[in-house]
């Protein structure tokens, strides 16, 4: 979305990835850590009672949870961020967004602080830029340290209430509360160098500004049902975006995260399924000017795209049935399939339509 249109929302990452970054952010941090101490903050109703009435009991879910949460430091040279994560496997593994760890990739290093203040090492197992996911292991293996027990995102309803752990603002053992406020989201949330692409997002209105990032969103059971990973902000007037929460969180649904989690352990890398298509995106006032159709040019296919006939010089009109505007929306299609299911595409040829069906390969 256009962050230089005042009226639409624009998304960022919940963590200061660079010095200097989000420098309100660290202002605020400032000035909050010099009148209140480092400590756990439960702002939410302790009522208890039916779940769509009442919000979590806070203190026993903050007592249950807390102590599987860790503050991530992640440098290399000048790059550094805060962000959060958990104890998620035996053996020191833990659950964090990409964007969290990616300071410390290619030589950097990474440090995880638990809820009792002692900190240790941990190395890099694997990252997902794309669906914005990284495993971490401790070099302490979590020893002593409970792992984080997992629901499932499948049955969530709106208006669930859902509590949020990790440390905003460097602020380590912070605990929020709120509710599902929508379910199955696309957010895309432009990076440094790729887009992270979070597929079925749960929105929350939960508390969670940058430093939240990696952190847990559980149920009133204390388990796991999703991971922090980006908030919506409203640019001013100059379409200037940045400050805190509004209301408007985002997370990646265990149920996604978990598989992904696991093959990263394996193999240290997704395995995403692959099309063989480059493409570039073809503006619709370029198309309109050159008398071609918009969509998506196809610069080279090999692999699945050429076994589904495709050919460079084809423009695809449609995937899936929805009109082909964005290159995104190719790896978007494969981020939740697997190898041998099939995407349907509709393109154009020397002024003729057609559709094929193409069937996602290994990577």
């Amino acid at each position: 979305m256009s962050q230089a249109d005042p009226q639409q929302p624009s998304w960022l990452p919940i963590v200061a990835i660079a010095e200097g970054v989000i420098v309100a952010a660290l202002v605020i941090a400032l000035i909050v850590v010099s009148v209140r101490h480092n400590g756990s903050t439960a702002n939410a109703s302790p009522r208890t009672g039916d779940a769509s009435t009442a919000m979590c009991p806070a203190i026993p879910v903050a007592d249950q949870v807390l102590p599987s949460i860790v503050t991530i430091a992640a440098s290399r040279g000048n790059q550094a961020g805060t962000g959060s994560g958990q104890v998620f496997r035996d053996g020191g593994y833990i659950l964090t967004n990409d964007h969290v760890i990616s300071p410390a990739a290619g030589g950097g290093t990474v440090s995880v602080q638990y809820s009792d203040g002692h900190s240790t090492a941990a190395t890099i197992v694997g990252r997902d830029p794309s669906t914005d996911l990284a495993v971490l292991k401790a070099s302490d293996e979590a020893k002593g340290r409970p792992v984080i027990g997992l629901g499932s995102s499948a049955d969530l309803k709106v208006g669930q209430p859902v509590v949020a752990l990790g440390a905003p603002l460097g602020l380590a053992s912070t605990v929020t509360s709120g509710i599902i406020s929508a379910l199955d989201r696309y957010v895309p949330v432009p990076g440094d160098t790729v887009t992270h692409h979070l597929i079925g997002a749960i929105q929350t209105d939960a508390a969670i500004n940058p430093g939240n990032s990696g952190g847990a969103l559980v149920d009133c059971a204390g388990k796991l049902v999703g991971v922090n990973a980006a908030i919506a902000t409203v640019p001013n007037a100059a379409g200037v975006s940045g400050g805190g929460s509004v209301g408007l969180g985002f997370a990646i649904p265990i149920d996604l995260a978990n598989p992904i989690a696991d093959q990263l352990i394996k193999t240290g890398k997704p395995s995403h399924p692959t099309t063989g298509l480059q493409v570039q995106e073809i503006p619709p006032a370029l198309a309109k000017a050159s008398g071609s159709p918009s969509g998506l040019f196809v610069l080279a296919a090999t692999g699945p795209g050429t076994k589904a006939g495709l050919q460079p010089g084809d423009v695809i009109t449609k995937i899936d049935g929805a009109a082909a505007v964005s290159s995104e929306q190719i790896v978007v299609a494969t981020l939740t399939r697997n190898v041998g299911d099939a995407i349907e595409l509709t393109y154009e040829r020397a002024g003729t339509s057609a559709t094929t069906t193409l069937t996602l390969g290994a990577p």
